[in-house]
């Protein structure tokens, strides 16, 4: 399977390390960005090809992973799905528009293209997915991030409360900070209950869950690690995204 990407930040920096160290078993043969020159820094180092146009990308790829921008999913991943082309969709946010999400699942069905969405920064997404089943009665996410990544500068120890709403607002006004929350909401069919705090005690990105339903109850803890090359992403993110690509060319798959 050759492998397209789209957006060659810290996530496809990660993708082309794993590949490296013989950890990914797909071919990573063509990379795309607006800034040709990231592409071709990784497109060396695995021996892969550089598109220098979206037309180029999908011609040549069987599969095409975003790692981009919400503004690259909507403007470029219609074209993909048009042309047949399978898409892995980093930037998930851009998913909690409906008129938008409805129209790539009509454009892929129609084109028999499959439009793939990793975990991503969070855990219990397999126990989300089997409990919307049943009947999911609330679920909420309170995300936690030090200052910085949110591109804010605190002075002393004190948390403060950023953002408190929806998961469908929270994508719109941190739409590099909160692709979990779309995750999340997509995977439960509900617009999940958002809270982000900016704490200065911490140094990782945590991300909790609660899930109530007729299953039970859910709660999880993720405390990430940031990429050393984006503190706005979390390497598991990335982690995920390798482990969706691996899953694909699996005989046995473990998981929902």
């Amino acid at each position: 399977m050759k492998i397209g990407i789209m957006g060659c930040g810290s996530i496809a920096k990660t993708l082309v390390n794993f590949k490296l160290n013989n950890k990914l078993n797909v071919d990573l043969a063509y990379f795309y960005d607006l800034n040709l020159d990231n592409a071709k820094k990784l497109a060396q180092q695995v021996d892969a090809k550089v598109s220098d146009s979206l037309e180029d990308l999908i011609e040549n790829s069987d599969l095409i992973l975003e790692s981009a921008s919400q503004g690259a999913v909507r403007n470029s991943i219609p074209q993909v799905l048009e042309n047949g082309t399978n898409v892995v969709i980093m930037s998930v946010g851009a998913l909690l528009d409906e008129d938008f999400r409805l129209n790539l699942e009509s454009i892929a069905k129609k084109n028999g293209a499959k439009i793939y969405l990793p975990t991503g920064a969070i855990t219990g997404i397999d126990t989300v997915k089997a409990a919307k089943l049943g009947e999911i009665e609330s679920v909420t996410l309170i995300t936690r991030k030090p200052p910085l990544s949110l591109g804010l500068e605190l002075e002393g120890d004190d948390e403060i409360i950023i953002f408190s709403g929806k998961a469908s607002e929270a994508v719109n006004k941190f739409p590099k900070n909160i692709n979990v929350s779309s995750t999340l909401s997509l995977a439960s069919g509900m617009d999940a209950d958002v809270k982000i705090i900016a704490d200065p005690k911490i140094s990782r990105n945590t991300h909790e869950i609660h899930l109530k339903g007729t299953f039970g109850e859910l709660t999880t803890i993720t405390s990430n690690v940031s990429s050393p090359d984006n503190p706005k992403t979390s390497l598991l993110a990335a982690y995920s995204a390798a482990g969706l690509l691996n899953k694909l060319s699996e005989t046995i798959q473990i998981g929902t």
